[in-house]
């Protein structure tokens, strides 16, 4: 998807490979299980401030197109 580029980031020397959000250490997963339980995307940056607006946007929207295409 958007590995490796401003937006997620892995590597084997950064928390083992698992893809994290570009200069940082938090995991997409952590963002997703965070959606899951019903929590917003305010309360996850407020708890993961190196986390960017931006990126989670970014994440989501190209997560969007990646989904739809897969159907269209």
């Amino acid at each position: 998807m958007l590995e490796n580029s401003p937006v997620i980031s892995a590597s084997p020397d950064i928390m083992s490979g698992t893809p994290v959000f570009a200069g940082t250490r938090v995991p997409i997963q952590t963002l997703l299980d965070y959606l899951k339980a019903g929590e917003s995307i305010n309360d996850f940056l407020d708890g993961f401030p190196t986390v960017t607006q931006e990126q989670v946007i970014t994440l989501l929207e190209e997560a969007g197109k990646r989904l739809v295409g897969m159907v269209a």
